[in-house]
């Protein structure tokens, strides 16, 4: 082979890569700009497929084991940015505070946010507290009912837009909910299905109603204007669907009983 010619070969593959390389660090540029990948994560007992747990090792839940398999894919460290509800991860969007996310999904979150695939479909309800008479959702939404909901969540919007007599208040935390429930002193309580019927075997004499007035539908998300990142989590939640990742977190986090619903 002429010299000039294996010189020219020897050029292209060594702008081959260099230009691989350029291409993933434009990505991690704009997905984790801080060196890491930073998940934003809600904290509550709740489990299922959006919440997550503190626990003594760090935190542990659907999207943390998601969380950490994208940033080994990316090459990079992951941090969890702790959050109180899917509200506060909604208002922190436009600060940079956080690359990637896994929340439930609606229009007012679609104008502050970009969504990929959709992971998980959940049923929303209400649990009554101990004692109640009330038995469905007519005999729920009645002057002098409280309802208590996650502040500022889908949940909560599809419970205020429900009702159209009973008070909906929003409440931070699970945590807060969950004792005046308890209590008493709130009488009933929306979420999805799935984990209010974990609830009911924690505060005895509670029901979960049997109709549903809304399906929450719950994604992975990134800030606005953020089209490389979008590309990247879209495609990493597509293959977790079908090669077994998106299985794993669910069956290592206390779904094993529960399907994948992407739809």
């Amino acid at each position: 082979m002429p010299t000039s010619l294996h010189s020219a070969l020897a050029g292209l593959v060594l702008a081959a890569a260099l230009a691989m390389p350029a291409l993933a660090d434009g990505l991690k540029d704009e997905i984790a700009p801080t060196g890491k990948l930073r998940v934003a994560i809600a904290i509550s007992p709740a489990g299922g497929a959006f919440w997550s747990t503190k626990t003594e090792a760090g935190y542990a839940g659907v999207p943390v084991d998601l969380g950490s398999e994208m940033a080994a894919q990316l090459r990079v460290p992951v941090e969890y940015i702790v959050h109180q509800n899917s509200g506060q991860i909604t208002d922190a969007a436009g600060k940079g505070t956080w690359d990637v996310t896994w929340l439930p999904k609606d229009p007012e979150r679609e104008a502050k946010m970009m969504f990929g695939p959709i992971y998980e479909v959940a049923d929303a309800t209400y649990i009554v507290k101990a004692g109640s008479n009330v038995t469905n959702f007519a005999t729920l939404d009645q002057p002098g009912i409280k309802v208590a909901a996650v502040n500022a969540t889908t949940t909560m919007r599809g419970a205020v837009a429900h009702l159209k007599n009973a008070d909906v208040t929003g409440y931070q935390t699970y945590d807060e909910i969950f004792g005046l429930l308890k209590s008493g002193e709130v009488d009933a309580f929306a979420l999805s299905r799935d984990q209010l019927n974990k609830m009911t075997q924690k505060i005895p004499g509670t029901k979960v109603l049997d109709e549903t007035f809304k399906k929450t539908v719950t994604a992975v998300a990134v800030p606005l204007g953020h089209q490389q990142s979008l590309a990247f989590v879209t495609k990493f939640m597509t293959e977790a669907v079908t090669n077994g990742t998106l299985r794993k977190a669910y069956d290592n986090n206390g779904l094993k009983d529960t399907p994948i619903r992407t739809e």
